[in-house]
């Protein structure tokens, strides 16, 4: 196993950083691949799909333990991310991995996602309480074919960014179950996030884009930076933190779209 110190650093700090504000990797690790380590767009998704299924098993298994999943609301919402997450892959192999076509789609989503994900972080209570006042019908029959909707949306931004799964999930799923425990919604939309990721990181791998030194590197320094960061997160200043990162992740995603 050849170990890279810049990736298992970089595996540390975007560890770290999921720790303490519970944001998904891919926001942090896909765009630092391709904008400072200059991977290939394919690969860099690839490689931080299979990156988040090992980290987001872990968090599964203790949220799993302490019964804070909803396996009602995983079910809907991998009945439209699978399909989805299969369309997309199917699309790359026709394409082709290395096709400007597939490069730019990857590129446009991911940016688009980014600032989504930013959006959501600075905003999400702005966003809960606007949506809670003008739909308050979620939360009911209503909320069960939106979530399967929701899961086909972000099996293709998954798919093509591997962002989505964090920040955007948790949020559209307290929209459509306001009367759910918050750590129900994020134990349910982590467990969601496991077989997602799995699925179109093994898909990615069959393609041929997933690097695997560059994986063990970033697994080396991810897990004791979540180990670290969750310890700390309860002497963090969290919305200080979430709101820079919400910054971050807005510039990073403009850069994506508008060079």
């Amino acid at each position: 196993m050849i170990i890279q110190p810049a990736y298992v650093a970089s595996g540390l700090l975007v560890g770290i950083l999921v720790g303490l504000t519970g944001v998904g990797g891919g926001s942090l690790m896909t765009p630092l691949l391709m904008l400072v380590f200059g991977f290939h767009p394919t690969t860099a998704v690839g490689t931080d799909l299979l990156f988040a299924a090992a980290t987001k098993t872990v968090g599964t298994t203790i949220h799993s333990a302490g019964k804070s999943v909803d396996w009602r609301i995983v079910g809907r919402l991998a009945c439209g991310s699978v399909p989805a997450t299969i369309l997309c892959l199917a699309g790359i192999a026709y394409f082709g991995v290395a096709s400007k076509g597939v490069t730019d789609a990857i590129s446009l989503t991911l940016g688009a996602a980014l600032l989504l994900s930013a959006a959501s972080l600075v905003f999400k209570n702005q966003i809960v309480d606007f949506i809670s006042r003008h739909y308050p019908g979620f939360g009911t029959e209503a909320s069960y074919k939106y979530t399967i909707i929701v899961g086909f949306m972000l099996g293709i931004l998954v798919s093509l960014s591997s962002v989505g799964a964090g920040a955007l999930g948790t949020v559209a799923l307290i929209i459509l179950y306001p009367r759910l425990p918050v750590v129900t919604i994020v134990g349910s939309d982590i467990a969601h996030a496991v077989p997602l990721t799995l699925l179109a990181g093994v898909g990615h791998c069959y393609l041929g884009t997933v690097n695997f030194h560059l994986l063990d590197s970033l697994l080396l320094g991810s897990i004791p930076g979540i180990i670290v960061g969750s310890y700390t997160a309860r002497y963090a200043p969290n919305t200080v933190l979430k709101t820079t990162l919400g910054i971050i992740l807005a510039v990073v995603g403009s850069k994506m779209l508008f060079g």
